[in-house]
């Protein structure tokens, strides 16, 4: 039996990302984005997160769902690489997999257990897309799930990109709250632009709280149009 056919979905999260470009590429880069984790009906039993408040971080286990395909490679260009060398899938990140799965260390902000729709966890620092399926959540431990030692391979040579400076209009923070300008701005500094792409001409956009975002790149300066 297909292992998705034997999982089931437990909850989704909820967030002010509702297309690919722009999701931060790894957890924890954009620790200004909150994030919302909302358990699907049958999951929806505070017992189930009881001793969950004494963590501080958790591991959530879920699903490329905008990325699934009947046929895998194995290798992929990963973005890092400027999309033109060849890694092999399993030395990467990529979510064009076997199985589509996706590993994501959070921060918990907070539980709340008595909300109408069960307990909500909140948390920052995800690397989702609203509305992604997640299988299972399980607490994140520093003494075992932490290894100061260890290599990061061709992700620690391309690791090194510069923040880019971000220009927001005063209307567009007339019209969102600073959280989420602090949000948006991190996520903007961070470059979502592919890193072959260097054309200061070019317009980019992307969804971002219900705002289409439109913005151009220039000397590591980040207009927003």
């Amino acid at each position: 039996m297909p292992i998705f056919a034997a999982m089931k979905v437990i909850a989704h999260i909820e967030n002010d990302l509702n297309g690919k470009f722009g999701i931060p590429r790894q957890s924890g880069l954009v620790d200004k984005l909150e994030s919302r984790i909302v358990f699907e009906p049958e999951y929806r039993n505070a017992d189930a997160l009881r001793g969950l408040e004494d963590f501080s971080h958790l591991w959530l286990i879920w699903d490329f769902s905008e990325s699934h395909r009947e046929a895998w490679s194995p290798t992929v260009r990963p973005p890092r690489l400027g999309g033109n060398k060849r890694m092999g899938v399993f030395a990467t990140r990529s979510p064009f997999r076997p199985n589509p799965i996706g590993l994501s260390s959070v921060r918990i902000l907070s539980i709340e257990k008595s909300s109408a729709r069960g307990p909500i966890i909140h948390v920052s620092g995800a690397d989702l897309m609203n509305g992604t399926p997640i299988w299972d959540i399980k607490p994140y431990l520093p003494l075992s799930d932490c290894h100061p030692d260890a290599s990061s391979g061709f992700a620690e040579m391309t690791s090194q990109q510069p923040m880019l400076d971000v220009v927001v209009p005063h209307w567009l923070e007339e019209n969102l709250s600073p959280e989420k300008v602090d949000s948006l701005r991190q996520i903007l500094a961070a470059d979502p632009r592919p890193h072959y792409q260097a054309d200061s001409e070019r317009i980019y956009g992307m969804e971002y709280a219900g705002i289409n975002i439109k913005f151009k790149v220039s000397n590591n300066i980040l207009t927003i149009l």
